[in-house]
């Protein structure tokens, strides 16, 4: 079967590896949709910080049954989608049902091989069937489901003013369910086609292009009382640090995005204003099921947010072209 391997940073190659015998408790899955994320990009990169080389990268994925076993629910055909943070069940995080954190995680295209290739066998119990969405949404769904999870963790409120800091892939899911749970939605971002994009399909309240005056208009579009929920999704150490002078008082800061360093603040800054800072990692199974929902009642713009396609087969010349902000790529999506 053909495989993509990133070798080491900014080395794909296309090889031909056996395809994989399914094993007692899993499902063998036939490949046909791959998102690209920006984890694959930075490991591609080389900057991304869970990873050893080589590894096939591709953890957004959706397919086909093509065997399984008797009691796993699963059905030769069935289209599904994975969650690919295989967790081990009975760490202190699994145990309380923040599998997103396990202290075990295997994260597939991380810290093992993913679906840069056609087939993969996995434990029954990531492989969800994706009912009444699909292949192409069905493979957005992990993406989605992170920003859905920020959202949830946050408990932002109808009314809230959030602000979405980085409008990326994730950045935009942030954004599309903090506007489904009724919140005034900003984004900020460096790019502004992104923001153009975000207020043509997303539907958000405000979008701001960081510069010399960016944070006069924050303050001038809330009244100078700035965001009951700042979200970051920069992946940029010193656009996390600034997010910091974005928080209402009482107000909360969530770190979706992650970087290598250190990243520090003013302490009496965060104690006037009571602030609440979380991290937020991947997603759970509730989450995932949520995001399928919604996109089954079409509250998501999936078929705006592909904006790109190519074969597995073309991946090695043409992912690099994926990395030049003037294709203006938002998702990719590989087809196997």
């Amino acid at each position: 079967m053909l495989t993509v391997v990133c070798e080491k940073p900014g080395s794909l190659l296309a090889l031909d590896r056996p395809k994989p015998e399914r094993a007692p408790g899993e499902t063998l899955v036939r490949i046909k949709r791959v998102g690209v994320c920006g984890t694959d990009l930075h490991i591609f990169n080389g900057n991304q910080p869970f990873l050893e080389y080589p590894r096939v990268m591709g953890h957004e994925f959706s397919g086909i049954v093509e065997q399984s076993e008797a009691g796993s629910g699963l059905e030769p055909g069935d289209v599904v989608y994975v969650m690919p943070y295989l967790s081990c069940g009975d760490c202190i995080a699994c145990r309380q049902g923040k599998t997103n954190c396990c202290v075990r995680i295997q994260v597939l295209g991380v810290h093992r091989d993913g679906a840069f290739t056609e087939y993969l066998s996995l434990p029954h119990g990531f492989v969800l069937k994706a009912d009444g969405v699909t292949l192409d949404q069905a493979a957005m769904i992990e993406f989605l489901s992170i920003g859905a999870h920020a959202v949830r963790r946050s408990d932002v409120q109808s009314g809230q003013r959030a602000l979405v800091v980085g409008t990326g892939p994730i950045g935009m899911a942030v954004a599309i369910f903090s506007r489904l749970r009724g919140a005034k939605v900003t984004v900020l971002d460096t790019r502004e086609d992104r923001l153009t994009f975000c207020k043509q399909h997303l539907q958000i309240d405000s979008a701001v292009l960081i510069g010399a005056d960016d944070k006069q208009q924050l303050e001038q579009l809330t009244q100078g009382e700035f965001f009951d929920v700042v979200y970051d999704a920069t992946g940029n150490a010193k656009a996390m640090e600034r997010g910091f002078e974005f928080i209402a008082h009482g107000g909360k800061y969530v770190l979706v995005s992650i970087v290598r360093d250190t990243i520090s603040f003013s302490d009496p800054e965060f104690h006037k204003r009571e602030a609440t800072l979380m991290g937020s990692r991947n997603a759970t199974v509730e989450d995932f099921r949520y995001v399928e929902q919604c996109l089954r009642d079409g509250l998501i713009p999936d078929a705006a947010l592909n904006t790109h396609r190519m074969a597995l087969s073309e991946v090695t010349e043409r992912f690099t072209t994926l990395l030049d902000p003037a294709q203006r790529v938002v998702k990719a999506i590989v087809e196997c």
